[in-house]
């Protein structure tokens, strides 16, 4: 005879207060989690027509090596993407190592010495800010003569058409948006209001590059910010695209300009996206991208739920827990450093990958306080996988994002809670 569910749970360390806190919060989702399969209904269908489109096949899954000339797989995934963000070109690449580098790839290929990058969603993530310039480092854009600006949001998270318009000049060449907040406190942009800046910067020179970082925001929505007017749109395939399979690679989707100066940066001039071996990973790819809306379904639940749980429990939450989603991040508001701690370490129990495992803050590349980072992941640093994670700073915001499956993410958010009301961080009575 089988185990209640809740035996199981408490087998597995959630005690019998999580438990029943959580089940109040899930009966109230039913409508909310409909609606995200809705979603993932008609983005799946429109996976399936590009793989249609672009004619995929088995002989596609076979992986090259060396310079990857003729790689059939590989030139068939970047139809396939191209299709599904209805883009001219996409370059999409194993030799991509995230979604920084997919960015910087893309800035670089596209900016030349006197011209202006101007960010209109204010400052953009702290990796960025050394491929800038913002923070010195060699190599950055600011060491190439590419002056830089940005455009705050206006105090309500809404872009700020009239300062946009104000600060471009003639210099400014590409502008830039960051779709999802990073270790921001501010809401998560639309692809709609992404849309409407875009307008508004064409309206003052069309020929002026609108680049969108589209990082955790992949399938969310049934648009992405290639279908609102975006030249070019850039994300990490171990983040939504990816669906927890792909184990590495970045994609570029827009204008095919744009995405060949990509490629001219990322390899050398004049070979582009002719070279580049796949290196067997073709299947993972097709695979990945198949599955990546129902798994970014899974990861939306995943969010929705632990606003829902912290909200309940006072804390501050971006979104909230009724408030619409644009990508797969959830920021809660823990207050001190030793919330941070006990809601990251939960999340590392309830992984499936090295859940006996300690996370701890430690100084990483490219930011400028110690971070910690929770994710027992199939693929490591994969952020569609069950992950958290946040900067030591004031107010101690966490960032929750992830879950391959809508049980397994439940469970790690439970493992969360627990860990809080353990730590004696949280009273659930």
């Amino acid at each position: 005879m089988s185990e209640t569910l809740e035996a199981l749970y408490q087998s597995a360390g959630i005690d019998a207060d999580v438990f029943e806190f959580c089940g109040d919060v899930l009966e109230t989702l039913s409508d909310r989690f409909e609606k995200i399969d809705r979603t993932a209904e008609y983005n799946q269908i429109k996976v399936i027509d590009a793989f249609h489109r672009a004619r995929v096949s088995e002989a596609c899954f076979s992986g090259t090596t060396g310079y990857g000339y003729n790689d059939l797989g590989r030139d068939k995934l970047e139809e396939v993407y191209a299709a599904a963000f209805h883009a001219e070109a996409a370059l999409v690449r194993p030799l991509i190592a995230c979604g920084t580098h997919a960015l910087a790839i893309a800035l670089s290929g596209n900016l030349r010495p006197g011209d202006e990058l101007l960010s209109i969603s204010g400052k953009p993530y702290d990796t960025l800010e050394e491929v800038i310039g913002i923070r010195p480092a060699r190599g950055s854009l600011a060491e190439y003569g590419v002056t830089y600006r940005q455009v705050e949001l206006k105090a309500d998270g809404h872009f700020d058409h009239e300062a946009i318009k104000s600060a471009i000049s003639s210099k400014t060449r590409m502008v830039a948006i960051q779709r999802s907040k990073g270790y921001e406190s501010r809401r998560t942009l639309s692809v709609s209001e992404i849309g409407e800046a875009i307008q508004t910067v064409k309206s003052v020179n069309p020929d002026i590059i609108c680049m969108v970082d589209n990082c955790y925001g992949e399938f969310v929505e049934r648009i992405e910010p290639t279908d609102v007017g975006a030249d070019l749109a850039v994300g990490s395939l171990i983040k939504n695209p990816g669906g927890g399979l792909a184990p590495s690679g970045g994609y570029i989707c827009g204008k095919k300009e744009h995405v060949d100066n990509a490629a001219y940066r990322m390899t050398c001039p004049g070979l582009g996206s002719e070279i580049g071996p796949s290196l067997g990973l073709n299947t993972s790819f097709f695979e990945g991208f198949f599955l990546a809306p129902t798994v970014t379904a899974s990861a939306l639940k995943a969010a929705i739920f632990a606003a829902c749980l912290y909200e309940k429990l006072g804390f501050a939450v971006i979104p909230g827990g009724n408030e619409s989603r644009h990508d797969i991040i959830q920021a809660v508001t823990l207050g001190s450093k030793e919330g941070i701690l006990a809601f990251c370490r939960g999340i590392q129990k309830g992984a499936p990958v090295d859940s006996f495992v300690t996370p701890e803050p430690w100084d990483m590349p490219g930011y400028d306080d110690p971070v910690i980072m929770a994710a027992g992941a199939f693929v490591e640093g994969s952020s569609i996988e069950l992950s958290a994670d946040g900067p030591i700073r004031p107010p101690y915001n966490v960032y929750f994002q992830g879950g391959l499956t809508w049980p397994s993410a439940k469970y790690g958010i439970m493992m969360s809670l627990q860990s809080m009301k353990d730590e004696g961080l949280i009273n659930l009575r």
